[in-house]
């Protein structure tokens, strides 16, 4: 069995992959959504990851799909205490924003759809450099103290914000951030590495990086002169163009080779073994997905193998 991490300087311990609740109301339906979480838990895995606005983006929904199958799956399972569930406020079309009443009315908004009294892991989904980072931490550490939310974390932040927050906090005595997710694979690097890897570095965050796998492009299953039916294509297609994407595909299909493994369990266990990184997040629609990301938690790529793909990546 894999050991669990602790996350940051919290007290919470999760299993080395995040599972993206991204899919589940979108590409994968309830039936399928229990099956994934199903196999990932009974593999080990604890850290589910999702937003108050999955999936908004699709016809007919309104956002909260996704928090509303993870609840009936805790429910139906009865395993609330064995899983640690993070989400996200600032996007839901009827929870815009981080003023302090609207944090507050989305955290019982996604309490109510997950069918608990505490949220794990709760994220500024995407920053609002409008709001004070005083009233946002504000807001957060009143949710803490009320018991609603046990940690809280930062994601689509500037380094500077991310700084304030955290020196305020500090500062203050006030819940501060433990956890930041980033944009982050070997396919870009640019986002996070740099002033805010360094910010997170310095005040001990744990990074959970999310596009893990490029929108699949790092499945390896895109290849010049392949069609994926996915609704993620386009997006993961792109990484062919460039001449850092066919450079990794090659470094990734060699070292998965040597180890025989899937491109997707390589392109993770770099990530993993990144500078911050504790969890990287990955979605599966089907349980046939799931092994290829689990296996991070196993692989241990040498350092003539990290060194050959950072380089490739650069």
């Amino acid at each position: 069995m894999t050991s669990l991490r602790k996350l940051g300087s919290s007290d919470l311990e999760v299993f080395p992959l995040a599972l993206g609740g991204n899919v589940f109301g979108w590409t994968a339906d309830q039936d399928q959504s229990f099956a994934v979480l199903d196999a990932y838990t009974a593999a080990g895995g604890n850290f589910i990851d999702t937003a108050d606005a999955y999936s908004a983006w699709v016809d007919g929904n309104r956002g909260g799909e996704s928090e509303t199958i993870i609840g009936d799956w805790v429910r139906a399972r009865g395993n609330r205490a064995d899983v640690v569930i993070a989400t996200k406020v600032s996007q839901h079309p009827e929870f815009p924003g981080l003023t302090a009443a609207n944090i507050k009315a989305a955290a019982d908004a996604s309490l109510r759809r997950l069918g608990t009294d505490h949220i794990d892991l709760y994220y500024t989904h995407f920053d609002k450099p409008e709001v004070p980072v005083e009233e946002i931490v504000g807001a957060l550490d009143e949710l803490v103290r009320a018991g609603k939310v046990r940690q809280i974390g930062a994601s689509n932040i500037s380094p500077a914000r991310l700084r304030e927050s955290l020196e305020f906090s500090d500062r203050e005595g006030l819940a501060r951030y433990v956890a930041l997710q980033p944009h982050y694979n070997l396919v870009s690097r640019d986002t996070y590495e740099g002033e805010l890897q360094d910010v997170a570095d310095r005040f001990g965050l744990a990074a959970v990086p999310y596009y893990a796998l490029a929108s699949g492009f790092l499945t390896g299953k895109y290849r010049p002169g392949t069609t994926v039916d996915s609704a993620r294509a386009t997006g993961a297609a792109k990484h062919l163009e460039t001449d850092r994407g066919r450079k990794v595909l090659a470094a990734l299909d060699e070292i998965a080779a040597a180890h025989d493994v899937q491109v997707a369990t390589v392109a993770l266990a770099w990530l993993a073994a990144r500078p911050t990184v504790l969890a990287p997040i990955a979605s599966a629609r089907t349980v046939e997905q799931l092994p290829a990301l689990l296996g991070v938690a196993e692989l241990e790529l040498t350092e003539p193998e990290l060194a050959r793909l950072t380089a490739a990546s650069a």
